[in-house]
Formats: C-alpha cells, sequence, structure tokens
C-alpha cells in the first residue's frame, strides 16, 4: 500500500486528458452503447472487418483524425494527438499513463542516441533498487526538501504495518551513494563513472500533462564520481552537449544551454546545467534536460572519501545528469500539426511507408504488389526502417490517413502508371509536397530524403523558436514578452529578486486573465483555451555563451546593477 505524505486534493487540477482517463475506465466497466470518446477511435482503426466499407468515409477519415486544431485547443489537440497516434493510454490511476509500442520506439531510439555517446565518456550501465529506506533519504536534508513533498512511502505489507516506511524513489542520489562509499577508496578507484536506465516516481500535485509532468515517468540517470572539481565541471558541459545534441540532431528541436539560477537549481547540489526548449503554440518553456555539479555536499553526507596520491583524505566530487521521456512530449508539441503526428527520421519507429495502390480496372495488382516487396526490401537493406502496408482491407486514403496521424516521414506508393514507368510518388509528411523517385537506386535516394526532412524540421522550429523570443530591459516589455514567448533580459541574479518578479508577473497575470474571461464572457466566448500563457514567470537559465551587457544596464525587475543576461518566462 503507498501513501503519500501530504492528503492535498487533486480533484480541482486535472486536465482534460485525467477527466478522459476517468472516463474511459467507466465506459469499460459499462460497455456503454454509444461511445463518445474520441480517444476510443485509434484502436478502432485497425479493425479489419470494418475498415473496407468505411475507409474512404468523410466521417469515418474526421473520426480517425484530429478533430482540433493545435492552434485553436491545444490541450485538446495533444490528448488527441497521443491517443489516435497509439503513443500512449490511460491507466486507473491518475496522472499514470501506458506507453504503447510506437511512444516507446521512440524511446528506445533515444536511448541508442544518448547511450552509445556515454559509453565512449567511459560510463557504464547498471541498477539500484527502486526502494529507499527513510534514513537513507533524510541524509540530506537540503536535498529531500525539493522533493518532500512528491515522495511515495511504501508503509504496509498485506495488512501489517511496515517497522520501518520505505520510500519509492524520486531520483536514486540517496539510493546509489552508500554504495558509492564503499567502492570508493583511493584515487585509483576514480573516476567512478554509472548510469542506470529506469523509473521513478514523483507524486505531482501540479495538474498531470503526458510526458511533460506525470507520476511516474522513465528516465536515465547518470551519477559520476571525481578527485578533482576541474575534472566534474568538464564531465557536466560534455554531458551537456550530449543532451543538446539529443534534442538538435534526433529530435530537430532547438534547445538553449545555461545555467539554473541559484532558486532554480538542483536540491542540495553546488550547480546545474540545463537545455531548455520552447513550445512555439503556447510560449511555455520546458526543462529538458539537466546535468548538475554536485559538488562535495553529497560526498560529505555519504563519507565518500578517497585516498589521494600524497595517501591524504579527500572528500570527492560528483555529479548527477538525467534526460527523461519528457522529451517524447517536447517532440510532439513542437512538431505535430493539425493532422497529428510529425516525426522527424531518425527518431521515428517506421520512416518510410510504401503502399502499393491498384484499382478495380488494375490488371497487374500482383506484379505491383510484388514490385512494392521489393522496393521496400531495397529500402531495409539501404538501413531505412520501413514498412510495407499491401493489405487488401484497406483502402488508400485510408492508409494515407492513418500513416500521417501517426508521423510517419516518408510515404512512397507505386501504382500502375508508376510501374509501367518504373517510378514512385514520395509524399513529404513535414510539408505535404509529392516527389517522383526512380526505383532504380531508390535506396540513396530516399535516404537524401530523410536527411532534407530532418534539416527541414530542425530550421522550421529554430525560426518559430527565435520568433517568440525578445529582449527587455524594463518590467513593462518583460511582461509584454511573455505574453507571447520568452524574454532575454539583463538580470541581477539574487534569488530574493527572482521571488520577487515571479510574485509579481503572477499577480499581473491573474488580473489579465481575469480581464479576459469578463470579457470574454460577455462576448459568448469560452473563457479559456488550451493550455494558455498565464501564470508566473520565473527564470529558465542564464546562457552559457553571454553577449556583452552594457555597463551601465540595470535588473529589468529590482533595477539593481545587472549582472548577466537570463531567459525568463512561463513553464511546465
Amino acid at each position: 500500500l503507498v501513501h503519500h505524505n501530504t492528503s492535498a486534493d487533486m480533484s480541482t487540477q486535472e486536465t482534460k486528458g485525467d477527466a478522459a482517463q476517468q472516463q474511459q475506465q467507466q465506459q469499460r466497466k459499462e460497455k456503454p452503447k454509444k461511445e463518445k470518446q474520441p480517444a476510443k477511435e485509434a484502436p478502432k482503426k485497425q479493425a479489419p472487418k470494418q475498415a473496407p466499407k468505411q475507409a474512404d468515409n468523410k466521417s469515418d477519415t474526421h473520426l480517425l483524425g484530429i478533430t482540433v486544431k493545435k492552434a485553436e485547443d491545444f490541450s485538446e489537440w495533444y490528448s488527441q494527438v497521443l491517443l489516435k497516434s497509439q503513443m500512449i493510454d490511460y491507466y486507473d490511476i491518475s496522472g499514470c499513463y501506458i506507453l504503447r509500442p510506437w511512444a516507446y520506439n521512440i524511446w528506445e531510439q533515444i536511448q541508442k542516441f544518448f547511450d552509445v555517446r556515454i559509453k565512449k565518456l567511459g560510463v557504464e550501465n547498471a541498477y539500484f533498487p527502486l526502494l529507499v529506506s527513510q534514513a537513507a533519504l533524510n541524509t540530506e536534508k537540503s536535498h529531500i526538501e525539493g522533493f518532500s513533498a512528491e515522495v511515495a512511502w511504501v508503509t504496509k505489507s498485506g495488512s501489517s504495518d511496515l517497522a520501518q516506511h520505505v520510500a519509492i524513489r524520486p531520483t536514486s542520489e540517496t539510493i546509489m551513494y552508500p554504495a558509492f562509499a564503499q567502492w570508493v577508496r583511493s584515487h585509483r578507484d576514480l573516476p567512478l563513472k554509472m548510469n542506470q536506465w529506469t523509473n521513478v516516481v514523483r507524486w505531482e500535485f501540479k495538474r498531470p500533462v503526458p510526458f511533460l509532468r506525470s507520476r511516474e515517468f522513465l528516465w536515465q540517470e547518470g551519477h559520476t564520481v571525481h578527485a578533482t572539481l576541474e575534472e566534474a565541471g568538464k564531465e557536466v558541459l560534455d554531458i551537456l552537449d550530449i543532451y543538446s545534441k539529443v534534442y538538435e540532431e534526433l529530435l530537430a528541436v532547438p534547445v538553449h544551454k545555461g545555467y539554473k539560477s541559484e532558486g532554480e537549481k538542483f536540491a542540495g547540489g553546488y550547480y546545474t546545467t540545463t537545455c531548455e526548449a520552447f513550445i512555439p503554440t503556447n510560449g511555455r518553456a520546458v526543462q529538458a534536460a539537466t546535468s548538475h555539479c554536485l559538488g562535495q555536499n553529497f560526498s560529505k553526507m555519504f563519507n565518500i572519501t578517497f585516498e589521494d596520491v600524497n595517501n591524504k583524505p579527500q572528500h570527492a566530487w560528483q555529479n548527477s545528469w538525467g534526460l527523461s521521456t519528457r522529451a517524447i512530449g517536447v517532440l510532439v508539441m513542437v512538431h505535430g500539426d493539425d493532422k497529428g503526428l510529425v516525426l522527424p527520421p531518425r527518431v521515428a519507429p517506421i520512416q518510410v511507408v510504401v503502399i502499393p495502390i491498384s484499382f478495380k480496372n488494375t490488371t497487374n495488382t500482383e506484379q505491383i504488389e510484388a514490385r512494392a516487396r521489393e522496393l521496400a526490401d531495397e529500402l531495409e537493406a539501404a538501413g531505412v526502417r520501413v514498412k510495407l502496408d499491401d493489405r487488401s482491407n484497406y483502402h488508400p486514403g485510408w492508409k494515407y490517413n492513418h500513416w500521417e496521424l501517426k508521423g510517419v516521414p516518408l510515404r512512397v506508393e507505386i501504382g500502375p502508371k508508376d510501374f509501367e514507368n518504373k517510378t514512385t510518388l514520395a509524399v513529404r509528411r513535414d510539408t505535404g509536397i509529392k516527389i517522383p523517385v526512380a526505383q532504380e537506386n531508390i535506396g540513396a535516394s530516399i535516404l537524401q530524403l530523410l536527411e532534407d526532412i530532418q534539416a527541414n524540421l530542425l530550421a522550421t522550429a529554430r525560426k518559430s523558436h527565435e520568433g517568440r523570443i525578445q529582449q527587455a530591459e524594463t518590467w513593462e516589455k518583460f511582461m509584454d514578452a511573455i505574453e507571447t514567448g520568452f524574454a532575454e533580459v539583463p538580470w541581477c541574479e539574487a534569488v530574493e529578486c527572482e521571488e520577487s518578479a515571479k510574485k509579481r508577473s503572477g499577480e499581473e497575470s491573474k488580473q489579465k486573465e481575469k480581464a479576459a474571461a469578463a470579457t470574454a464572457k460577455k462576448e459568448g466566448e469560452d473563457e479559456l483555451s488550451g493550455f494558455g500563457l498565464t501564470g508566473a514567470a520565473k527564470s529558465l537559465c542564464i546562457p552559457l555563451h553571454q553577449k556583452p551587457l552594457p555597463a551601465d544596464v540595470k535588473c529589468f525587475s529590482c533595477g539593481k546593477k545587472a549582472t548577466k543576461w537570463a531567459f525568463f518566462g512561463r513553464s511546465y
């Protein structure tokens, strides 16, 4: 039996997704005669007995596809995309989600990309237990205070109370470091570099959002031990560079690399670096990945010491760093469109779907299908992740909608004329452009098209991203900037200044929200749509690479002397 250490009521904080989750569970029990939940349509589209009659029917296509526009109702759009593309399904515990194979395959692509790179740095994979004792969790007070509201506790075994409660890991520092203290004795044992691919539980009491904020999620967490601060600091930035490559080279999502403020850094850490992503549709930032230098704080708490080359005892320097399935949510939000997912080729489970096309009067259907199989084999031999969709009980139009919804980067069609002309028709998911491609040497041609798609998605996302950044040197300009994106501001870096800015921007936002709601109600419009650009703003990061700061520039918030440029905005 798992208890949480607070009794806060979640009922008023559920998203549309969790409301749908509860409805879906009730429907499973009651088996209603009429299905009203759009999310249930996705599994039906693969039912062979029903599809032939409805595949090209306009109303069926509407139900198969996304029924709201991304720009008009972002939260509903996001929920529909995840459900109808078969990325997730809901579970009977609020804030927990089933990752279906399409989503998990994307996570595997991320794992492969990241894992090979950290192993080149000498990192080894391991696994540590899920449960942590209360004594170990409370060893580092400032650390656990950062997670205390999110910790889930196991208090019973059957009907018996446990003599000592144990926690389900919110993170693994307090699980791993007692072992590190046993393994590290000499400078010859360093550096010690470990990573684990695992799950963690954080009993979020903010409203859950699939992938971005859930109570259980998958991640990797690296933990390393070093002899010097310089060595630890170098690794912090090496890992941050790999994280930025995960986003920019694999997911085609631009990010900003920087330092977290004192108020936003990892609890108990020395300093924190971050990759910050941005969702243009609703103007919110996402902490995409973090790499922390823990200093010697944890080594002193857990007695991780070593003898240096002069046989003198020293406390070790430590790092920790993590990337989670949050990356998948960022990917969906940044690239998705009104038709569904748009996946970058390098991370797509299926990069190309080959669809043979024949008509009632086609006399060489078998030859077309045989050639489609050959082309699929050639693409696979060239290193393309390819799927041949030669199902005869689905019409081509239905197949187009199905694979567009799932975000497959490229569709390759071969019909009677293509067969005669020894060509194919390639259709790009990112732009919808149709491109004739010769069957001869098709592998090389398609690989080049996939690279073009990858590059275009990053360029498009970067242009949209940069268009939402505004430089703001005064509070008034800052408030204007965060209405549509985030602000680059001169800042004094003081903790009390950030707290003041957070409180002040939240209060002003509430006033604007109330005024907008009153106006909307008077005009008969919806009061709120999507996640909305409301709420308090905070520091996102202090960019690693600083542009020149004028000597006399003042902090945008408190008016004191500014010390750095920083990004401020609203975030998940």
